[in-house]
């Protein structure tokens, strides 16, 4: 395992395990135009440059989230992007973490910057092929611009 420090969190990262798990990996898959909107960002490099360097020393395709979920978007969204949240699972421990935790002992207090927020920690959720223990989450809030040539609410329906 590997000792690494991230923005006040201290984790142990198996990057083998991480980097296998990856390589096999496809891409986000969800065919919504949310997660579209996503996969065309990431593959573009289109993300924080704190971020993209955490996954860069991993080994892990930016487009290759294990979790993306578009939260909500307001009328003030073209100023400002739709409020993503975006997870890459880790192979390996957090060791430490800054600040108070958030109500349990999984995650950690975000680390705080002008275009994001990072935390650390653990959801159970499935992931195929199945992710190798101990693992982690790596947790991303953030506004992201439209970039898709369709409408935000997704393609007009057709009238019968």
């Amino acid at each position: 395992m590997k000792r690494l420090s991230w923005y006040g969190y201290t984790v142990e990262v198996d990057e083998e395990a991480t980097r296998t798990w990856y390589a096999r990996a496809e891409e986000w898959s969800c065919t919504c135009g949310h997660c579209r909107n996503f996969v065309a960002l990431a593959k573009e490099r289109k993300l924080p440059q704190e971020i993209l360097s955490i996954l860069d020393s991993l080994s892990i395709p930016p487009e290759k989230a294990t979790y993306v979920c578009e939260l909500y978007h307001d009328e003030s969204w073209r100023e400002k992007g739709l409020l993503y949240e975006i997870s890459w699972r880790v192979a390996g421990a957090v060791t430490g973490q800054p600040g108070e935790n958030q109500g349990n002992s999984d995650w950690g207090a975000p680390a705080k910057f002008p275009a994001f927020q990072m935390m650390l920690g653990y959801e159970n959720y499935n992931i195929e092929p199945e992710f190798p223990e101990p693992c982690f989450d790596l947790d991303i809030s953030l506004y992201l611009p439209w970039v898709l040539d369709e409408p935000v609410e997704g393609p007009e329906e057709e009238e019968p």
